[in-house]
């Protein structure tokens, strides 16, 4: 190995891909013939080589392992490792398009959380989310240039963003086209970055974004905001930005659908005299009037009082479970009073009794499941 292309690049041997790709233009702005002069050609061409080396995973594998770069390969293959390298020069060079690549990507999508009440799910409502992502540089609007400056067009490839190289290989010579190593295959080179940004065309900012959540959403939907995500380079468009919607539980309804489930719980004697009750409802006090006679499990329906339909018109109904509470620990007037109650009723001794045909406690709990 003749060359060290690490030692050429200034970058220590566990290199990161990025940390490679800012050593490689630190040196080319100070080198290029453009630049420094053309008695610097030969130096910039080593930097260009170290550089297209060890910015290619495969290339810089086989560097690492002891293999030349630049010099003749197996077998008297002209620099050709193999079949292997043959087949993917033919392929490589089938596949390239000829022209520069746009400095401008499209930004990354962004996903992020969104926790909203029980108020918000029901009725709809405008939130807002902040995130921390990369937006366009406001110095100079996503070009990466320093204000008033524009990039220059590359020397080596004259702006096409490639070169070509001819192999040759066991079928003859070969002319490959491959991306310039000097510009990167943009076919420009910014020799005056934006001081704001680097070279990126973005900064990193936080943003506060609306977000219409629609009522009757489900927890963990996700709703899509186009173009609000992240920005790209060299003043590519923006991403997606993706918000789940997360439920915060209620402390007293539970969802079930377009209807709202409530457990009420009343006393013996209220369910079986019969009372009113007040229920804080979303939409304010709502009076539930428990009939005399009233079972356990029985329910009490508020037609219209439970979540927006998503994107239909109504809302769905609120629920209530009436659940009787039976007394515990009796003092002696109570007891006698309750007993004095049972023998009236004729009920001081108990037969068990089967369940009806239809309307016994299992068909209506199977009812009540099925519905």
């Amino acid at each position: 190995m003749s060359e060290d292309y690490y030692e050429i690049l200034g970058v220590e041997r566990d290199a990161t891909p990025e940390q490679i790709k800012r050593a490689y233009r630190k040196l080319s702005r100070k080198y290029h013939p453009d630049i420094a002069g053309v008695e610097h050609e030969e130096q910039f061409k080593k930097i260009s080589v170290a550089y297209e080396t060890l910015s290619n995973p495969k290339k810089r594998q086989s560097y690492d392992m002891g293999g030349s770069m630049g010099g003749p390969g197996m077998g008297g293959m002209g620099g050709f490792g193999g079949f292997g390298d043959l087949f993917e020069t033919f392929f490589s060079a089938a596949g390239a398009t000829g022209g520069p690549m746009p400095r401008g990507r499209r930004g990354q999508d962004i996903l992020t959380a969104l926790e909203v009440d029980l108020n918000t799910i029901a009725f709809g409502s405008r939130e807002e989310v902040t995130i921390n992502t990369a937006v366009k540089c406001p110095t100079c609007d996503g070009t990466a240039t320093k204000p008033g400056t524009s990039p220059r067009t590359c020397t080596v490839c004259n702006g096409s963003g490639t070169v070509r190289h001819v192999q040759r290989s066991i079928l003859g010579d070969i002319m490959t086209q491959a991306p310039c190593s000097t510009c990167g295959g943009y076919g420009t080179i910014i020799t005056d970055p934006c001081e704001e940004c680097g070279g990126e065309g973005r900064v990193h900012a936080k943003r506060t974004i609306a977000v219409d959540v629609p009522a009757g959403i489900e927890h963990g939907t996700r709703i899509r905001l186009s173009g609000q995500g992240e920005a790209g380079p060299g003043g590519g468009g923006n991403g997606d930005l993706y918000v789940e919607v997360h439920e915060k539980r209620h402390p007293v309804f539970k969802r079930q659908g377009d209807d709202l489930l409530a457990n009420l719980f009343v006393p013996m004697t209220s369910a079986a005299l019969g009372t009113t009750i007040t229920l804080d409802t979303l939409d304010g006090p709502q009076e539930i009037t428990v009939e005399p006679g009233t079972q356990p499990g029985e329910e009490v329906r508020l037609e219209g009082l439970g979540v927006g339909r998503l994107h239909r018109k109504g809302r769905g109904n609120l629920r209530a479970r009436i659940n009787v509470q039976v007394p515990k620990d009796l003092d002696p007037e109570q007891r006698e009073l309750i007993e004095k109650l049972a023998k009236l009723r004729g009920e001081e001794t108990v037969e068990a009794k089967t369940e009806p045909e239809s309307q016994g406690f299992f068909s209506n709990l199977k009812e009540k499941f099925t519905r």
